[in-house]
């Protein structure tokens, strides 16, 4: 497990089940999905970009199915690819599976998706903010941000979750913080010039 757990973002997602086969199932990644992972700003939404998670990505990864994030409660691990949790890349995004394990919280969790209280997965990953490759940000009219991921370094978990809005987290934060400003900064010093340029 990587030893930093503040920079693992989490995104969320749909979830299946079927409780006669312990079987769940879902797509733990949406190509293109247009998504509003800092709850506390509406003007900013992300996109997953088709191909920023790969073969490789999962063959170099350790995820964990894990009950609403909670490291506690393993549900199956894929292991470079290999285990109880299968992971999937196709046309649509990430799909993922796992057969619900014959105890308390494989139970508790069939009961929690059959009663409706869990309906979306949700997904941690963690991104390399040093590689200027790894995403995007763009500003949009009407002072909207658009983030764009086409990297993702390392898929860190899958879990079935009671809430399906997106999670934020200290990283994350912080670096779209950091690139708001020094757009802000840039219109400032556009606009600047085109007052300059008026009176010339």
């Amino acid at each position: 497990m990587n030893k930093e757990p503040n920079n693992i973002e989490r995104r969320s997602v749909e979830l299946r089940a079927d409780k006669e086969s312990r079987m769940i199932e879902g797509y733990a990644v949406v190509w293109e999905s247009v998504g509003h992972p800092y709850r506390n700003d509406p003007d900013f939404e992300e996109i997953i970009a088709r191909g920023a998670i790969t073969d490789e990505t999962i063959a170099n990864s350790t995820v964990l199915a894990l009950l609403n994030h909670d490291n506690g409660k393993v549900l199956a691990r894929s292991k470079k690819g290999k285990g109880s949790l299968t992971l999937t890349i196709d046309d649509r995004g990430v799909r993922y599976a796992f057969s619900a394990p014959k105890t308390a919280l494989g139970d508790e969790l069939l009961e929690y998706i059959e009663r409706g209280d869990i309906t979306t997965s949700s997904f941690g990953f963690i991104m390399d903010w040093n590689d200027p490759e790894a995403c995007k940000v763009e500003q949009w009219s009407g002072g909207k941000y658009r983030q764009t991921i086409y990297k993702v370094k390392d898929l860190f978990d899958v879990s079935p979750v009671f809430e399906s809005a997106y999670d934020e987290t200290t990283c994350g934060v912080k670096r779209y913080q950091e690139i708001r400003t020094a757009c802000e900064a840039l219109n400032e010093y556009f606009d600047s010039l085109r007052n300059e340029m008026e009176t010339l």
